[in-house]
């Protein structure tokens, strides 16, 4: 027997899942912050003792190709005869459409494995594509997921919590919350929908038929968006950390919202080729539609086109190996500091390869020395930021190095050399 409203719908917190929360980082500054790198001086102590023999080699990330580029799919419901095309699909067309990617070439990836490719934490082939299933029909469990899995596919399930069996609008079509467990069970994953999939902009309750208060109004919006994620968490056992907005309506109130929720990236409806540095607050899907076929056929052809693949792959060297200065986290007190690194660390550097940017200024024109191994560029005209990314990069063995660092500026002095507060380095 369903539950009545108004305990389905209070939110619940709950201090493991508040601790799991903070676990979420994300690359996007608009999104869960990335943590900053420890205080480098407590960790060199050890190797102060290690042998002169045995210099400490670079940290270096994962090799990770940043012009690869992904499209991403999302379906409804799969039916024979087509009533709603806004929303419905045959399966036979859904089925020529998997195989499509496949002749394309076009490799279909896991959401996670997205978000890890953003991260910069792993690569992913130069054309992807990603499944996913909005809502949780019944037939995404009867018809999909069995076509899915004829192709070797992994796909992301965007539920709202009120249309599982069971729930406000759990009908006959719905799926169930066992189908959902058994789906989980076999590597599906499982993300967030909301609760009701209602407009979260607008302070109106549909189940409850009534105008909200601004009060009410931030109440439900937290249930809707954080209430519906812990629900699934707590039910299935899964870590939600991505959330599709319904019907792609959001504002900037939502997205702090879902931040604070912790989601690491939310997703629209406005299709585009996301690319590595795409932000992670609005990562458009292609919404497939029966009558509109050619908006599938135009994203495989966009993808499949695309220059993007086959780039040179960009390899992060830890700043901590390049001396900088100002360095990474430090707060200067001039607004015209000399910026340097050394880049002896990395290995043999092709000297005309070495670029420095600087956030407000752009490319610079830098010095660097090949005998030090330094590069360095004063700065001439002030900046006006209070935070200041510094990417610099350089061709070293055939690799494409690149190293980001911030620093704040405070020309009364009073925070001079006081650590930032943690903020993620946008990845240009």
């Amino acid at each position: 027997m369903a539950l009545p409203y108004f305990m389905r719908t209070r939110p619940v917190v709950h201090p493991l899942l508040l601790a799991f929360g903070l676990l979420i980082c994300a690359k996007d500054e608009n999104f869960a912050a990335k943590p900053q790198p420890q205080n480098t001086k407590a960790a060199a102590s050890p190797a102060a003792s290690a042998p002169a023999s045995s210099p400490a080699r670079p940290t270096t990330k994962p090799v990770v190709d940043q012009t690869a580029q992904v499209i991403i799919f999302g379906y409804h419901r799969f039916v024979d005869n087509v009533r709603h095309p806004d929303t419905e699909i045959t399966p036979a067309a859904f089925e020529a459409q998997m195989k499509e990617l496949k002749d394309r070439g076009i490799t279909v990836i896991g959401m996670q494995d997205l978000l890890a490719w953003k991260r910069g934490e792993k690569s992913v082939p130069p054309r992807c594509a990603i499944i996913t299933l909005d809502d949780g029909w019944k037939s995404q469990y009867e018809v999909a997921w069995p076509i899915l899995k004829k192709f070797g596919y992994t796909h992301t399930m965007f539920i709202y919590t009120e249309g599982v069996q069971g729930g406000h609008f759990g009908g006959g079509q719905a799926i169930t919350w066992e189908q959902l467990a058994e789906m989980r069970d076999a590597g599906v994953d499982i993300q967030g929908h909301t609760a009701t999939h209602q407009d979260l902009r607008k302070p109106y309750d549909k189940v409850a038929k009534k105008r909200l208060s601004p009060p009410e109004y931030e109440q439900w919006l937290q249930n809707e968006v954080a209430g519906s994620k812990q629900l699934l968490e707590q039910r299935l056992g899964v870590r939600v950390n991505c959330f599709a907005v319904p019907y792609g309506f959001y504002n900037q109130h939502v997205k702090d919202v879902a931040r604070n929720a912790g989601y690491e990236a939310m997703f629209t409806v406005y299709g585009q080729p996301i690319t590595y540095n795409a932000p992670l607050d609005s990562l458009g899907r292609y919404l497939i539609e029966a009558n509109k076929p050619k908006v599938f056929e135009d994203a495989v052809k966009m993808i499949s086109t695309s220059s993007g693949g086959g780039g040179q792959p960009v390899a992060e060297v830890a700043t901590t190996n390049l001396s900088t200065s100002p360095a990474d986290g430090e707060t200067v007190r001039t607004a015209l500091p000399l910026i340097k690194a050394n880049l002896s660390a990395i290995g043999p550097a092709d000297p005309g390869s070495v670029q420095l940017r600087v956030s407000g200024l752009g490319l610079v024109p830098a010095t660097y020395d090949p005998k030090t191994g330094t590069v360095a560029y004063q700065v001439t005209q002030k900046l006006r930021e209070k935070t200041c990314t510094v990417i610099l990069s350089v061709k070293s063995g055939g690799k494409k190095i690149e190293a980001h660092w911030t620093f704040g500026i405070d020309e009364t002095g009073a925070a001079a050399s006081k650590p930032l507060s943690p903020t993620p380095t946008p990845k240009k």
